[in-house]
């Protein structure tokens, strides 16, 4: 039986940025996968980096904005950490910060996107309402349909398929201990420890067993399958998404797009491919009345039909033929806001989930591991804390 400072449970990115800052630290760390670093929704999403509310922040109107913008202070931290994120790992992840604009094309969409912009000022975010001359000089290559657009220049996009390696290696460099292909069967609390059994699935009899003092769930659409195995309950649900990609293409979209009244993000990467998405759902498979998080979504027609259709504010885009549609998963919150901290009554149990979770994950990951060494973060993350939902557990 080996002991741990922290076992971090799941290799997407969050969890290995955060395997990476407690082992900087000089935390003794494990880190475990079921599967391979990166095999999930991490490796999965299109990688864009969206500082701005997106489109299911705001479709519901301006209360439901205001609640949501209460993320905004991570997205602004977000915003840094990825400035300098290759600089401090010493390798490539595909970086690119050239700006993102959001769209609208009515009049009503316009008085959505300048409120949306009112409101995010408030908490300090950079964004210009462009419209008119000075749109069509910034972005020609929009659509004429295309009237005013919500411009942040930090936005950008990260290539997912570099980003959490990059950070696994550099959790490694420090001493983390990555077990992957080992999967946790089991979760408690032991005196002061807790106590992770694990093996390569349920019926595993032969597996092995740590201890540590602290755990972090970083495990996505398993969070609340493995806060069941400490008797917590979490509101973590999992959403379908479906992204597409175009062929190769000369450069022509420099910005991150993505749309005030409709479902869409779109960029293009360095390779020429046109990357599109933007919360387009896939269907979820269930097995015996409960979802199967080990398959992932089948896709809808509907779908593919309208990820392409949103791509006509680009009509250049329209022009290229899609090569591949894939389908992912994420989780969401009740209230779309992050699931960030220590969980109540479960003394060195802590959890980070939901919200824009790739987007924010280098700020999620350096709050929680501030949390577990010194007991407190560097700023406030009481808004995100799972006692927002204590009345789900009463022991």
């Amino acid at each position: 039986m080996t002991a741990y400072d922290t076992a971090v449970i799941g290799g997407g990115l969050l969890g290995c940025a955060t395997a990476w800052h407690l082992a900087r630290a000089g935390n003794r760390v494990l880190l475990v996968e079921k599967d391979q670093v990166n095999r999930h929704a991490s490796g999965q999403n299109a990688g864009s980096l969206h500082f701005q509310l997106e489109f299911r922040m705001v479709e519901h109107g301006d209360d439901a904005a205001r609640a949501a913008a209460r993320a905004l202070p991570l997205h602004l931290d977000a915003m840094r950490a990825w400035a300098g994120i290759e600089d401090v790992l010493g390798e490539r992840c595909g970086v690119s910060r050239t700006g993102g604009l959001m769209l609208a094309e009515t009049p009503a969409e316009i008085a959505v996107l300048d409120r949306k912009a009112a409101l995010e000022r408030e908490y300090g975010l950079d964004v210009a309402v462009l419209s008119g001359a000075e749109l069509r000089r910034f972005a020609p290559y929009l659509a004429d349909t295309v009237l005013a657009a919500g411009h942040v220049p930090g936005e950008g996009k990260a290539n997912p398929r570099l980003v959490t390696p990059a950070l696994a290696r550099a959790a490694g460099r420090h001493g983390a201990v990555l077990r992957t292909g080992c999967r946790v069967t089991g979760l408690h609390r032991r005196g002061r420890h807790w106590e992770l059994r694990t093996g390569s699935g349920p019926g595993d009899t032969a597996g092995e067993t740590h201890l540590a003092d602290t755990v972090v769930l970083a495990g996505g659409v398993w969070t609340a399958e493995l806060a069941a195995m400490a008797d917590v309950r979490l509101p973590v649900f999992p959403v379908g998404l479906t992204m597409s990609a175009t062929a190769r293409s000369r450069p022509f979209l420099p910005h991150l797009i993505q749309h005030v009244g409709r479902r869409l993000s779109m960029k293009q990467t360095e390779d020429g491919n046109v990357l599109i998405g933007g919360g387009w759902p896939a269907k979820l498979v269930s097995r015996a009345g409960r979802v199967d998080l080990e398959t992932n979504p089948e896709l809808r027609y509907e779908s593919l039909v309208g990820n392409a259709d949103a791509a006509r504010v680009v009509p250049a885009v329209c022009d290229l033929p899609l090569i591949r549609t894939w389908t992912g998963m994420t989780t969401l919150t009740p209230d779309h806001l992050p699931l960030l901290g220590a969980v109540p009554r479960r003394p060195g149990l802590y959890v980070a989930t939901g919200g824009s979770a790739f987007t924010l994950g280098l700020t999620y990951a350096r709050l929680l591991a501030a949390m577990v060494v010194s007991g407190e973060a560097d700023r406030s993350i009481e808004d995100y804390s799972p006692a927002r939902f204590g009345a789900l557990n009463f022991v």
